[in-house]
């Protein structure tokens, strides 16, 4: 059987045990004679999955009482609106951070339903590192603060989450979810696509603190309001059953693993194997400042952006799968999530060698 190393951003690899499960399982789920996808989701066997799926994710992330997990759909993309039709309630204002494509996306919804304000952004030099944020930048009226704590494209993360102190802090945590601990106590809520350490494409988690649902305005679409999925169990109508199963076995694999400590050894070990090459080499160079460096998503460059089609090409033929950066950043890009293998990042470096001698 043919598998790569696929360090595509999203959708990503799964890991190659979750696969093997769930193929075993595709067509008789626990002896039903029934796959996960026809499962009824009013039933006790998926009762159990988004159940246990839900208490797996809460031990995996340490996540307190008084915040609600829901399953729900539409992508971080749909939460770009959802944020501020359910958050915008009391001053109408919110604070945002700038550090990307996908912040200034969530600007521009977040803007059809209040004032917004840009309180830091790193735009000023192609978002190539995280700007401070401190509590004084804070506008103590604002309904929340919003964030975007790793950024796919761009390659950038926040090392050290903004106090922002009475005022809640909100965050799209996509592309770094489950790569390492996160005080969730720290945050009002955050959220994720799950297409890149969760699992496949269709699902969205959101945790959210008990006090901020509720409040959404009479006219706020029933599917849009956070307390339509926390009163109803994420059951308001048929969620992504698929995706939640798939989750459930993503967040089982991750305990046998030994949990995010040791989730985050191991990507730390792997993003460490491709930055210190590139900072040992005189052909490869990284576009991000060291210190906002993300360990998901590792974009790179080489003196000749004519070679680019031919790195991504010679590298795809020794199955080293979807490294072209993106169109807006250029170069290379290699997204490291959790499924892949440090077996899969040392391919990746023996075959940037072997490009680097035969073109320099």
């Amino acid at each position: 059987m043919k598998r790569v190393y696929n360090f595509s951003a999203g959708p990503s690899m799964l890991p190659f045990d979750v696969l093997e499960k769930a193929q075993t399982e595709l067509l008789n789920y626990n002896d039903s004679g029934m796959s996960v996808m026809e499962l009824s989701h009013r039933s006790g066997l998926f009762t159990d999955i988004i159940t246990g799926a839900e208490q797996r994710l809460r031990e995996l992330m340490g996540i307190p009482d008084n915040y609600k997990v829901l399953f729900i759909q539409g992508g971080a993309s749909q939460q770009f609106a959802m944020v501020p039709m359910n958050l915008l309630t009391k001053s109408g204002k919110a604070d945002y951070v700038n550090t990307g494509s996908w912040s200034k996306k969530a600007i521009k919804e977040a803007q059809k339903y209040g004032d917004i304000r840009v309180i830091a952004s790193s735009e000023d030099e192609n978002f190539t590192y995280i700007p401070e944020v401190d509590a004084s930048m804070i506008d103590p009226e604002a309904d929340y603060v919003h964030i975007t704590t790793n950024n796919t494209i761009e390659g950038t993360a926040f090392r050290d989450i903004p106090d922002t102190g009475n005022v809640p802090l909100i965050a799209d945590v996509s592309s770094n979810i489950l790569s390492e601990p996160l005080d969730i106590s720290k945050f009002g809520m955050i959220y994720a696509g799950a297409q890149k350490n969760i699992g496949p494409a269709g699902l969205t988690v959101v945790i959210v603190r008990d006090d901020l649902i509720g409040h959404a305005p009479e006219n706020c679409p029933t599917m849009l309001d956070y307390k339509t999925h926390s009163e109803s169990g994420s059951l308001y109508n048929t969620p992504p059953t698929f995706g939640i199963y798939m989750a459930k076995l993503v967040f089982d694999w991750l305990h046998e693993l030994g949990g995010l400590k040791e989730m985050q050894k191991i990507n730390e070990q792997k993003a460490a194997l491709l930055y210190d090459f590139i900072e040992a080499s005189d052909f490869y160079a990284s576009p991000v400042k060291e210190d906002s460096r993300s360990i998901m998503n590792i974009p790179f460059v080489i003196p000749d952006y004519e070679l680019d089609a031919k790195f991504v090409e010679e590298a795809q033929a020794q199955g080293l799968e979807t490294l072209k950066g993106h169109r807006s950043v250029g170069g290379m890009r290699a997204s490291i999530y959790n499924a892949m293998p440090v077996a899969g990042v040392e391919a990746l470096v023996d075959f940037m060698k072997e490009f680097e001698q035969a073109n320099k």
